[in-house]
This record gives C-alpha cells, sequence and structure tokens, in this order.
C-alpha cells in the first residue's frame, strides 16, 4: 500500500508544482502602446512609465487579479507639439489627473491560453467597466500577458472643447498592452 500513497504524493506534488504565481513586472521588457487617427492618419504612441500588480495561477485563473497604475505624464504621442497638448485640461488634464488606472474583476478561461478580462478603467476621474481579451504565455521563468482594448476618448472627456471635433482626432483609441512578469518563487 505505501507504493500507492508515494505514487499519489508524487502526483500531487508535481501538480502543485504548475500552479506558480506570476507577479513581478519586467518593466524592460514590458510594453504599453496606443494607437490612433488624426486627421484620417494612423498615428502611435505609448507610455514609458507604468506599473502592474498580477497575481495569476494557471491551474486556477478565477483566482487571478491584476492592478494596473500608468503614469500620464510619461506619454509620448508621436510628435512634440502634440506631447504637450495632451497634457493639458482639455485632454488627459495631468495636473488634476496624473495617473490613470485598471483594477480586474473577473478572468474568465476562453480558449487554449486566452482569456477574457474584465474590469474597471479609471481615466480622468471617470470610471468605465471594460473586457479586453487576454493572451498568456509561458517563456521559462516568465509569464506575457499581451492583448488590446479598444475605447472611445470622449467615454473619458479626453478630447474636449474644439478638441471634441472628431475629424481632427477620431474617438477610437486601442491601446496594445504586453506585460512580461517573473515567478514569484
Amino acid at each position: 500500500m505505501k507504493p500507492f500513497y508515494l505514487a499519489i504524493s508524487l502526483l500531487l506534488t508535481s501538480l502543485s508544482s504548475l500552479a506558480v504565481e506570476y507577479q513581478g513586472l519586467l518593466a524592460d521588457a514590458s510594453k504599453l502602446t496606443f494607437g490612433y487617427r488624426q486627421m484620417g492618419v494612423p498615428m502611435d504612441g505609448d507610455f514609458s512609465r507604468f506599473t502592474a500588480q498580477i497575481a495569476f495561477d494557471p491551474a486556477q485563473p478565477a483566482t487571478a487579479s491584476a492592478r494596473f497604475e500608468v503614469d500620464l505624464k510619461s506619454i509620448d504621442v508621436g510628435y512634440s507639439d502634440g506631447n504637450d497638448e495632451i497634457l493639458k485640461a482639455d485632454w488627459l488634464d495631468v495636473s488634476q489627473y496624473p495617473t490613470a488606472h485598471f483594477i480586474s474583476r473577473e478572468i474568465t478561461p476562453l480558449d487554449n491560453n486566452t482569456f477574457a478580462i474584465k474590469g474597471e478603467l479609471n481615466i480622468k476621474g471617470k470610471t468605465l467597466a471594460v473586457t479586453a481579451p487576454l493572451t498568456i504565455t509561458k517563456k521559462g521563468n516568465t509569464q506575457i500577458f499581451s492583448g488590446s482594448l479598444a475605447l472611445k476618448r470622449l467615454d473619458f472627456a479626453i478630447g474636449e472643447g474644439l478638441w471634441a471635433d472628431l475629424s481632427v482626432v477620431a474617438n477610437e483609441i486601442t491601446i496594445h498592452f504586453l506585460l512580461v512578469t517573473e515567478s514569484k518563487h
């Protein structure tokens, strides 16, 4: 009977070793970019400073959680005049709202390594429920979380006043994220 208990013990030990939790963001390998259209021309930008706390156990995705904070002053919209303008009150109003936040509420498995992440996104003091597709890839002792989120800038009062004219800057923005984390073990 001892071999049976030994086999069960080894099986449980090997299964628990698969349940690694990933947390530590590797900032140099991670990216937060976005795409938009200005006067019909596709433009790209990025944020150079952001933090993330991600707890993900591949064996229990329903218990996963994620929190992101983006330093809005770190934005680069692709050209210097735009970088100055985007910080002003009509746009991101970074003097009043220096950061944007995302907090996950639910992560649901969809298919092999793909999930739907639902949560609350707060930009410029306005919080909205959002859902984004999420792909998770394991590479060595790292886990890569990637996906995109489409949003409408006017839903968050980004580009008010004269800038609300959608013929100048389109309402649609797509945020792309690539977050590389390492095991906390």
